[in-house]
């Protein structure tokens, strides 16, 4: 059970200026220029950390794959791997909430969520790729006796790994642990405005055994040291969770470059369905309400469309405006506060901007829209509800990534469906109802990587995570992320 008292003395820590971590050493940039890192709780200045240039990512680039080639890591038998993750995650429980008051003061996401979601859920993924990598076999194929087909997995080389502000350490060992399980070298590159648990994670994975330039730390801009990393020749494979511009991006750098694989995970606009049948609407719209407004709604997956049928309609979103109305929203470090920051001033003014276009384009605000608590200084917005959306909006078609619930009526299963993927994005989903049958054919109906039936959040690390549409390519999580970190090679013996 989380203690205020512990978070209090945490959050009073001063956290000292962070340089750059490389071949297992605090570096600062070439440069020597730095970023203030502001805190979305109050809006001061945290810290400083450094402000990568070419130079610095080419240096990551060349630790990382000398480190590769000499074998110490990629090399290594799959026990001595296993046995170094391992540690890994328990230095994650063991400093979890160190980590969590870290990143909340960095990010502005509600204690109670972030303790969870970040070095909760980062322990788990380590260890669940610690325990697959003795698990990973190989294969032979079924040919003539004159003949032996084999198929061999190898690790890339160098990972390149780019990672979103909202849950950064979550996402980042999404990446990070499947591409150590197969003896990869990573880089990776946190956003500007989460960066800080992320290099104190690099210490964490130095004092676990780590060999030093197996994983490197580097801050910075992403149009500078994001780009570097895209276009470096020695960068085998890019992975990357964030927006969908920053995402056809990289695919111009990899085009531009080595054409290193790229993998996508770049965000939704993901309906949630409320069929009538539903028994209970009030639980379903507590748990649609917390789908949408955790986080600030700065989740990749979040409820963003809510679709509900006529009959339904006006009960539920009766319902779901008042749970809204009663989320407390503040300190995300204080205990009580059910929601808390938002990340940074430039994605509450996107917030607001929305607002304002949803109002404009006749969609009825019920509650919320607007900045609150501006005398903390920090950047807080009250949990927003629109109905009377209609599908040529901008609220309905645009990824927001914050507070921000639309609310679209229908009438049949065949126009939920059509309303669904009247979209481009195809990330995730949700489905209510209490008909078995039409949960089936809805999961076979709606185009999208994850479908939530009677429930919205929750799957873990055995399963996989990734899109269709412009939500991406490839998948985190589960056993088929391996697939990302792995070349096969077929060895064909003439016996």
């Amino acid at each position: 059970m989380l203690d205020q008292q512990k978070i209090d003395t945490l959050r009073q820590q001063t956290v000292a200026p962070q340089q750059l971590f490389i071949n297992g050493e605090w570096q600062a940039a070439s440069s020597g220029q730095t970023m203030d890192v502001i805190s979305p709780i109050d809006g001061t200045v945290l810290t400083t950390m450094a402000d990568a240039g070419a130079e610095d990512v080419d240096r990551a680039v060349k630790a990382a794959r000398e480190v590769f080639e000499k074998g110490s890591w990629s090399k290594a038998a799959p026990a001595e791997r296993k046995k170094v993750m391992l540690k890994i995650a328990d230095l994650i429980e063991a400093n979890a909430l160190e980590l969590a008051v870290l990143g909340v003061r960095d990010n502005g996401t509600e204690i109670n969520m972030a303790y969870r979601a970040e070095p909760g859920s980062a322990a788990g993924t380590m260890r669940f790729y610690a325990e697959s990598i003795d698990k990973v076999y190989g294969e032979i194929a079924p040919t003539s006796s004159s003949v032996l087909g084999m198929i061999h997995r190898e690790p890339v080389g160098v990972v390149g790994a780019i990672v979103p502000w909202n849950f950064p350490l979550m996402i980042a060992a999404w990446k990070i642990a499947p591409a150590l399980a197969t003896g990869n070298s990573v880089v990776l590159k946190p956003s500007e405005t989460a960066s800080l648990s992320l290099l104190r994670l690099a210490e964490i994975c130095s004092e676990a055994g780590l060999p030093d330039g197996v994983f490197n730390v580097i801050t910075g801009q992403g149009a500078v040291s994001g780009e570097a990393l895209g276009l470096h020749n020695d960068v085998d494979v890019l992975v990357f969770t964030g927006s969908g511009f920053v995402g056809r991006k990289l695919l111009e750098y990899s085009a531009r470059s080595n054409l290193k694989r790229v993998y996508l995970e770049l965000g939704g606009k993901s309906p949630n369905i409320v069929f009538a049948d539903t028994a209970d609407l009030a639980k379903a719209a507590k748990v649609s309400a917390m789908g949408i407004f955790r986080n600030s709604g700065q989740v990749c997956v979040a409820g963003s469309r809510l679709l509900v049928q006529r009959e339904a309609h006006d009960e539920f979103v009766e319902h779901l405006v008042a749970v809204a109305r009663q989320l407390r929203i503040g300190d995300p470090l204080n205990l009580a506060s059910d929601i808390g920051a938002v990340n940074s001033a430039v994605q509450l003014e996107k917030d607001l901007s929305f607002v304002e276009s949803a109002v404009k384009e006749g969609a009825n605000l019920v509650t919320g829209g607007e900045r609150i608590l501006t005398e903390s200084g920090g950047y807080y917005m009250s949990p927003t509800v629109f109905d009377g959306v209609k599908s040529t909006m901008q609220l309905d078609k645009e990824e927001v990534f914050g507070p921000i619930l639309g609310v679209v009526s229908f009438d049949t299963e065949e126009e939920a469906v059509q309303l669904a993927n009247a979209s481009n994005y195809g990330l995730a989903s949700g489905v209510w109802t209490d008909n078995l049958s039409r949960a089936h054919r809805m999961i076979r109906s709606i185009q999208a990587g994850v479908v939530h039936v009677n429930t919205y959040g929750g799957p873990d690390v055995t399963v996989p995570l990734g899109g269709v549409k412009q939500s991406g390519n490839g998948v985190d999580k589960s056993m088929h992320a391996l697939d990302k970190y792995t070349n096969l090679k077929t060895a064909w013996i003439q016996l």
